[in-house]
């Protein structure tokens, strides 16, 4: 079959490799009609979280049930579904809780209860290097599914691969953002980053009944889509009175929800680039910053974005004088994927506005450089296998 391979930093092609087979009882294979490249597939791609031997990529992507274990009841042949991100049991300790992420049976080279950087991991993920499992990715003809009878959700006929494409990860993830700053009736909410998880924390904030939704983004064409797909007021990120203007349009208090939609792949300054050098961080940790500011007294940060290390200066002497609460963490997509598919049956929102281009993924390589630098206004890209 064809698949997007990751070869070393800043390589990847499409390539011959040979097809998924059942391994597990619990196993099913997908047949793959639509999948999306996601900003934490950069991770890879620019060596943030490091993989040493070839992978196919991706973790947001559908298909058709072409062929499943002996012991899978949930879904059968021809069914159509969307994948969760995270690999997980479904019943251990952590997954009982709804903790998926930190499944304890689907990453067993490397899991752990540390959360160290190179080992005692977190769960499984779809292509996301051996860290996280070792399993390729739905950027591909076709794909393992392990633990078919715990993940994939089986959608209508009537909906579009497109209108649902982004259960996977994006929508829920936001969702996940939103859910965990406890966003209510009349809320002042600040979002970090409008790339398309940032997008789709506007979506479940407005879903979740707050008042004012702000968008900061460095990147105009990113400020111009959260606005016309969503409604909201935009502040660009490289203003050097960004918080002095968050307290103007909060009744100077700050905003009762920040939400880290970007991670460590922040744009930085030469200086910065600098600074992470010498302190041997990964990226930047200059989002958690900001909200850490943006956000008033007894606040709620909620922080999606990755980040892969220790980072000097953590500004944990705001976070105390502020009485904050915060979560970090993977999306909790296995439990709100039946509320996020229900938003999105019911016409309460609108997934794929925010989907740029479309490629099919004979062009994956050439769809990554336009992802990783932002060409021609890409905000989203789906790739398809049949094209």
């Amino acid at each position: 079959m064809k698949a997007a391979v990751f070869h070393k930093v800043g390589d990847i092609s499409v390539d011959n490799v040979a097809d998924p087979v059942i391994e597990q009882p619990e196993d099913i294979i997908v047949r793959v009609t639509s999948t999306a490249i996601c900003g934490s597939d950069l991770h890879i791609y620019d060596g943030f979280i490091p993989q040493l031997r070839d992978e196919v990529l991706g973790h947001e992507f559908m298909g058709i049930v072409e062929e499943v274990g002996p012991t899978v009841t949930r879904v059968k042949k021809g069914d159509r579904v969307v994948v969760p991100f995270t690999i997980a049991c479904g019943h251990c300790f952590f997954c009982s809780q709804g903790y998926h992420p930190n499944c304890e049976h689907s990453n067993p080279g490397m899991y752990g209860p540390e959360g160290n950087l190179l080992n005692s991991k977190g769960g499984g993920m779809f292509g996301y290097t051996d860290l996280y499992g070792g399993y390729n990715g739905g950027q591909a003809e076709y794909v393992r599914v392990p633990y078919g009878n715990a993940g994939p959700k089986i959608i209508p006929e009537e909906l579009t691969d497109e209108q649902v494409l982004f259960l996977t990860d994006i929508f829920p993830t936001g969702w996940s953002a939103v859910k965990w700053g406890k966003v209510k009736e009349g809320d002042f909410v600040v979002i970090f980053g409008s790339g398309p998880v940032g997008l789709m924390a506007q979506k479940a904030a407005w879903l979740h009944g707050a008042a004012r939704v702000i968008a900061v983004d460095p990147l105009e064409y990113r400020l111009e889509t959260a606005r016309r797909v969503n409604k909201v007021e935009t502040l660009n990120a490289d203003d050097d009175q960004l918080i002095e203007k968050i307290y103007e349009m909060t009744k100077g208090r700050g905003a009762d929800v920040a939400i880290d939609a970007v991670g460590m792949e922040a744009s930085r300054t030469f200086l910065e680039k600098a600074k992470a050098v010498i302190n041997v961080e990964k990226g930047t940790s200059k989002v958690i910053e900001l909200c850490v500011k943006a956000v008033r007294r007894s606040g709620t940060i909620a922080v999606v974005g990755v980040y892969g290390s220790p980072y000097d200066n953590f500004p944990i002497h705001r976070i105390f004088d502020k009485g904050l609460i915060m979560q970090f963490g993977q999306a909790q997509t296995h439990v709100y994927i039946d509320q996020c598919f229900e938003m999105v049956r019911s016409g309460k929102v609108t997934l794929d506005d925010i989907i740029t281009h479309k490629l099919p993924l004979s062009q994956a390589s050439e769809a990554y450089d336009m992802f990783k630098h932002k060409k021609d206004d890409c905000v989203k890209v789906v790739m398809k296998p049949n094209l």
